[in-house]
């Protein structure tokens, strides 16, 4: 059970933790749409990127998902994986890792992703916070 009420608000667990605040659970639907229906990045990437976060951020409902995949060959999502694992345990990315986006990325994707992770990050964390698990059941 998660440590907060569900709202009357939303259409999934995590959307009727933040119902409770009308306003802000549309604009990070929004928000959260307008990443995941971007075509800058595969879906496998993003969902590489999710689940490697997840791990780290102790999002329960998150982990439920699914483990990285360890048999990844794509230079892009190791990069994106990486980068997303050295963020979300709070160290910098330091001017060697930047080379490595260079090398895969045009700052306009590095941007996206850098912000992909910070909002992923951002939700895990109020998943988290709140105690949001799998088998948390929506009202």
């Amino acid at each position: 059970m998660a440590k907060i009420t569900f709202s009357n608000e939303g259409n999934t667990p995590f959307q009727q933790l933040l119902g409770h605040n009308k306003d802000i659970m549309e604009k990070w639907t929004s928000l959260e749409e307008c990443f995941f229906y971007s075509s800058t990045f595969t879906s496998e990437l993003k969902e590489e990127v999710r689940r490697t976060l997840a791990f780290n951020n102790g999002c329960q409902y998150c982990m439920a998902k699914g483990k990285p995949s360890k048999d990844l060959t794509d230079s892009k999502i190791l990069i994106a994986t990486e980068i997303a694992d050295i963020i979300s345990k709070n160290q910098l990315v330091n001017d060697e890792y930047f080379n490595k986006l260079r090398n895969e990325f045009s700052d306009s994707e590095i941007s996206e992703l850098l912000a992909l992770i910070c909002f992923i990050t951002a939700s895990q964390k109020f998943g988290a916070l709140t105690d949001l698990q799998m088998t948390c059941s929506i009202i």
